[in-house]
């Protein structure tokens, strides 16, 4: 049975899209380039705050990166000003992690964000007290240190571990961690992507995710 769950931010928590989008296009305008739609980002986003400035600049037009370092200098100081700008928790994920938590489950968030705002985030969306472990980008995900970590603080196996996330990142680092790997089709990236990248399950709603804790963790 599972006893943690482990939630990536960006596409799984929260809505985040529309905050990046205007973040970065702050930092082209001047740059002469932009702006760029904010669906582009669920494609930019996933990788880390420096890969989403070099997606977008090259999307942008500065294919050579000249502008990279200042940009994501640019980027870092306009995101830690207002990171939570128009981020909305998904409908649906409020009521579920407090059922989550009602059932005895650790709860914790591992993110690619920076861990100031990442922590700023989830204080923000959700207060102090629901999450057990809140944690930004360390060693950057696919690498599963961060959730092996996360799962050693709680003193659960990794096979208790359910890790949750909307994109390929987040089905390696999970697979990798030898965690039970829930895809979620109300983020970024398609059905596709997860299940190309070995998803165990797929959740249609937060609602799901209570049902799949009681899930055994085999991998499919």
């Amino acid at each position: 049975m599972i006893k943690a769950c482990i939630f990536d931010l960006d596409g799984t928590l929260a809505d985040t899209l529309e905050s990046m989008a205007v973040s970065t296009n702050k930092v082209l305008k001047p740059l002469g380039y932009g702006p760029l739609p904010t669906e582009n980002f669920r494609y930019y986003a996933g990788d880390g705050a420096r890969m989403l400035v070099q997606r977008a600049l090259t999307d942008a037009g500065d294919r050579k990166l000249v502008h990279l370092d200042s940009a994501y200098a640019a980027y870092s100081e306009i995101f830690s000003k207002d990171c939570t700008y128009k981020v909305t928790v998904f409908d649906g994920m409020r009521q579920t992690l407090e059922t989550l938590k009602a059932m005895g489950m650790k709860l914790a968030v591992l993110s690619n964000k920076p861990h100031a705002q990442t922590k700023e985030v989830i204080r923000t969306l959700f207060g102090d007290g629901l999450f057990d472990w809140v944690q930004g980008q360390q060693e950057k995900k696919p690498d599963p240190s961060g959730a092996l970590a996360i799962a050693k603080v709680f003193g659960v196996n990794t096979e208790a571990c359910m890790y949750i996330g909307d994109t390929n990142v987040d089905m390696q680092t999970g697979n990798r961690a030898g965690m039970f790997t829930v895809g979620v089709l109300w983020g970024f990236r398609t059905r596709q992507e997860l299940m190309e990248n070995h998803a165990h399950a797929l959740a249609e709603k937060p609602e799901d995710l209570i049902r799949l804790c009681g899930c055994k963790t085999e991998k499919k």
